[in-house]
């Protein structure tokens, strides 16, 4: 059930990687702010429910991807990684004081209504919370709606060609910029849903971005790059390797969790299920 919550993290990642091959340092930051924006409305309207503050993130969130793809990493975009990498960077940390500034450094979280505390038994003594179940759910649906975005539609081709060979597709009459927007405004409403359903499931706090970064890296490195599947894989395998390193020991969850990165990237380094290219 975590690793659901991870992949949710990590789709948003992969998605930007894939089409443009760019590291969104600031990655973990906008989940955050996805997570505190949608508290500030929970604040400012004390009835609405998940749903609602989902639906009303979302726009907020898929129009702040276009724009800040479209007006700023566009510009950085090139040969050079190091450009998108410095201006993420500078994201971030812009991102991180302004939550502190506005929230203070106080962790914030949302009500579910009581789903958070409500589980059913399974054989064996085994208790699944239904929020996590329906945090796993959407991490499925979620990545196997990108598949069919990315394999049957026309926008996917279009990404696709984009990713492969930005001249060769703008000679088709694609506008690559305006396609590169579209796919970070996609890549941060599926951040909107990990921010939901983390601050759902946990406190978050300004401060907490790098850390969710660092996850959402992890699991796209385990799946293999390219393959939203794979990513999900990726999820749930740091994951059941953290609860089991909780499991040990409530101090061995995180480092467990690094440890299985690192093996898998010694024995495996094109990930468990990479996308090849002919």
């Amino acid at each position: 059930m975590l690793g659901g919550l991870y992949a949710l993290f990590a789709m948003g990642l992969a998605l930007m990687f894939g089409v443009m091959r760019l590291v969104n340092i600031a990655h973990g930051d906008c989940i955050v702010l996805a997570a505190f924006v949608a508290i500030g409305l929970a604040l400012a309207l004390p009835g609405a429910g998940p749903a609602l503050l989902l639906a009303m993130v979302l726009p907020l969130m898929f129009a702040a991807g276009y724009v800040l793809q479209r007006g700023v990493l566009n510009r950085t975009l090139g040969k050079d990684i190091l450009p998108p990498l410095l201006v993420t960077f500078g994201f971030s940390v812009i991102l991180q004081n302004v939550l502190l500034e506005i929230f203070s450094a106080d962790p914030r979280s949302l009500s579910a209504g009581g789903l958070e505390s409500l589980s059913f038994a399974l054989p064996g003594g085994i208790a699944v919370g239904w929020l996590p179940l329906v945090t796993f759910v959407a991490a499925l649906a979620l990545a196997l709606a990108l598949e069919l975005l990315f394999a049957r539609t026309r926008l996917g081709r279009a990404f696709r060609a984009t990713s492969d060979d930005p001249e060769a597709a703008q000679l088709q009459g694609i506008d690559h910029r305006h396609v590169y927007a579209l796919a970070t405004a996609l890549a941060f409403a599926v951040i909107t849903v990990a921010g939901i359903f983390l601050a759902l499931r946990t406190t978050v706090a300004p401060s907490d971005g790098p850390a969710y970064l660092l996850y959402a890296f992890e699991a796209v490195i385990i799946g293999g790059l390219g393959s939203f599947w794979g990513t999900l894989a990726g999820g749930l395998v740091l994951g059941v390797a953290q609860a089991i390193g909780f499991r040990l020991d409530p101090g061995w969850g995180i480092l467990v969790g690094h440890l299985a990165f690192l093996v898998m990237l010694m024995l495996r380094p094109q990930g468990l299920f990479p996308r090849t290219r002919d």
